[in-house]
């Protein structure tokens, strides 16, 4: 990288340099210009296949470079796995416990029945709320795009009429997933 920076250095100071000899030099043909600029203009897509060269050299040494580190920390890590004692395996399962339901006792005698038990809150959003949000975005977007005279606006309806279709579509969801109780 500091060649690269260093190449590029020097030919903008030689660059510059003869450039102000041109202006030094009183009476020249435009001719002369034609030729002078053709070279000063070969001599600067010299310098630019120069970088590039050392630009490629440079990519390919560091290619090669993490080609090697590749290779080398496979050959360690073989030898690490070949030089390591196997694990035995464990055959034990394991025991997975399941509640029972809680039974109430009646006042009626040993008779037990299994009341329903609530549940508690789920934790997380309803898929009301996320059917809103996601109505939301996509109504958004569908009404600024619709609407090309007025995005803004478009936005704002295609936003309110996807808000309200999807939390209608997220909490019939909710109702049969029995997060919501049914209507009656």
């Amino acid at each position: 990288m500091k060649k690269l920076m260093l190449a590029a250095v020097f030919g903008l100071a030689v660059s510059c340099t003869q450039t102000d000899k041109k202006v030094e030099t009183p009476a020249v043909s435009l001719e002369q210009q034609k030729i002078m600029y053709q070279q000063q203009q070969l001599d600067i897509e010299k310098q630019r296949l120069a970088i590039e060269k050392e630009k490629f050299e440079f990519e390919q040494k560091k290619i090669s470079d993490s080609l090697a580190k590749i290779k080398t920390e496979k050959a360690a890590a073989a030898t690490a796995v070949a030089a390591a004692p196997k694990a035995k395996r464990s055959t034990k399962k394991k025991t997975t416990y399941k509640s029972a339901p809680v039974r109430y006792a009646n006042n009626s005698g040993g008779n037990y029945s299994s009341a329903p038990v609530q549940q508690p809150a789920k934790k997380g959003m309803s898929s009301a709320a996320k059917g809103t949000i996601i109505g939301t975005v996509g109504g958004a977007a569908a009404g600024a795009l619709i609407n090309k005279k007025n995005p803004g606006a478009g936005a704002v309806i295609g936003g309110v009429v996807g808000g309200a279709t999807g939390y209608t579509i997220g909490r019939s969801n909710d109702r049969k997933t029995g997060r919501v109780q049914p209507r009656r």
